[in-house]
């Protein structure tokens, strides 16, 4: 029998409940998902004034962290270079996307859920989502 690790309801909400008092120190608003490992959803949280689109491209960067195993960073530089990488087409999935803001959360080298965030300046979704996932493996970490 197989068992596999998986975020749990507490972690996620950890995860948002940091992700949430980062962005509002920053004064802004964005959305944020936590997923299990095979990309579907867990937690959602869309912040007042945040795009109405953010909820698709944030539930779909997870799905693409989780599904992959990598940020969904790395997919786009794959897709952006296809002389190195491939045509996101191949993946046959519409939910597969490649803006950063996508982490997966890796427990002994397996995949366990991914953490997400859209609706802020790209770099910032990936900070934002790391933080995220330092919550979660790190629970000692608490919301500011």
């Amino acid at each position: 029998m197989n068992s596999a690790l998986t975020i749990s309801h507490h972690e996620a909400q950890l995860a948002v409940a940091v992700m949430v008092a980062e962005i509002e120190r920053r004064s802004l608003a964005g959305v944020m998902v936590v997923s299990d490992a095979h990309g579907e959803l867990i937690a959602l949280l869309r912040m007042d004034a945040s795009p109405l689109s953010s909820v698709t491209i944030a539930t779909n960067k997870a799905f693409t962290a989780a599904r992959e195993r990598i940020a969904s960073s790395e997919i786009g530089k794959r897709v952006r270079h296809p002389q190195h990488g491939f045509d996101i087409a191949y993946f046959g999935d519409p939910r597969f996307i490649g803006w950063g803001g996508g982490v997966p959360v890796m427990v002994d080298g397996q995949c366990v859920g991914a953490v997400a965030v859209s609706g802020l300046p790209e770099a910032e979704d990936i900070e934002v989502a790391l933080m995220g996932v330092a919550a979660i493996l790190r629970p000692d970490i608490s919301p500011a």
